[in-house]
């Protein structure tokens, strides 16, 4: 690693971190919150490489954790085990969710970045696909692993749950693919 390396990554986790404690990094939409802060990710992945990127996701993740500790909403259950939420208590699940779909970020921006690299979309393909990994895994991790808990808390029936969370998919991870892939 060397200062050039080192300082890209330090400034990309400095921007991380401005987002993720301001209202520029989460955007709240009722019972789940839109997000910014995967950009610097999708581009230390692209421009750093696979490990920056990884880094910079498992950072992402770890913040997520603090923010739906120190911030909680109806759902911060699912992000954090730190807190209890209408009586319902996070786990070691919610460091899961909070933080490995953050980590696959960076890999699925790295890797479709190479795949396109001669490609003049490569950047807003790994924008794209770097922001909907992020979605689609936390959002089917929420699922597998809070199923119950996230309808009671957003006051959906469980039959309905799968649904919702697909409109959440459309409604939220769509739009920040579409930004991501522009800003990258």
């Amino acid at each position: 690693m060397n200062t050039k390396y080192l300082t890209f990554l330090g400034v990309l986790l400095a921007i991380e971190i401005i987002l993720s404690f301001t209202p520029l990094g989460f955007i709240p939409l009722g019972f789940t919150n839109a997000t910014t802060v995967h950009i610097p990710v999708i581009i230390g992945a692209i421009v750093l490489g696979l490990k920056a990127g990884m880094i910079l996701g498992g950072a992402f993740g770890v913040m997520s954790v603090i923010v739906a500790t120190i911030r909680p909403n109806v759902t911060s259950f699912v992000f954090s085990p730190f807190i209890t939420i209408g009586g319902i208590q996070g786990n070691i699940w919610s460091l899961f969710i909070a933080i490995v779909p953050r980590i696959m970020i960076g890999v699925a921006a790295y890797y479709t970045y190479k795949l396109l690299k001669s490609n003049k979309l490569a950047f807003i393909a790994s924008g794209i696909v770097g922001s909907l990994t992020n979605t689609i895994l936390v959002m089917s991790c929420i699922y597998l692993f809070f199923g119950k808990e996230f309808a009671q808390a957003s006051q959906v029936e469980v039959g309905t749950l799968f649904r919702v969370i697909i409109g959440i998919i459309g409604i939220n991870g769509v739009p920040e693919a579409i930004v991501a892939g522009i800003i990258v």
